[in-house]
């Protein structure tokens, strides 16, 4: 019984010793990141070096970009969600040929943008004119899909 009771010890003590590690390995990730967080999401930090996910915007800028009225695309993404994961790769270019800046929130990271923004769906690409929003696409689409929804309403 002794022999379970000290194998259960070093079982568990092995287990927690292993997640403290982890988590150190991914804090130490996360240093300076663009998020201005500490604690990221481990799907979050994994596309911290992404050039794909490069043009992130945090809420408060994007907040402050709405209360100016001015003008913003912005694509709601979240790094577990596999239509954004195959839709980022395919709207990055299509916005770069219409030289639209294409900003990213992550709804994983900050939560509140769901309900401020009527986030239903993910991805969601939606349009702002003077602070206010005149077009949104949702869900995953082919480029040309963007292409039509870009030449539309923001350009």
């Amino acid at each position: 019984m002794k022999k379970l009771i000290i194998f259960l010890a070093i079982f568990i003590g092995l287990f927690a010793t292993i997640a403290i590690v982890t988590k150190m390995q991914q804090n130490k990730a996360a240093e300076g990141n663009m998020y201005n967080k500490s604690d990221l999401h481990p799907e979050t930090i994994k596309q911290l070096d992404d050039p794909e996910y490069q043009n992130i915007i945090l809420p408060e800028e994007l907040d402050k970009k709405l209360k100016d009225k001015e003008d913003v695309t912005v694509y709601f993404f979240s790094p577990i969600c596999p239509y954004c994961v195959q839709t980022t790769p395919v709207i990055n270019p299509v916005a770069e040929d219409f030289d639209i800046d294409l900003v990213q929130y992550n709804l994983l990271e900050f939560e509140k943008g769901f309900q401020q923004f009527n986030i239903k769906y993910t991805p969601t690409v939606i349009h702002f004119e003077n602070g206010k929003e005149v077009a949104r696409i949702e869900g995953g689409h082919p480029a040309e899909n963007f292409k039509e929804f870009f030449t539309e309403n923001v350009k």
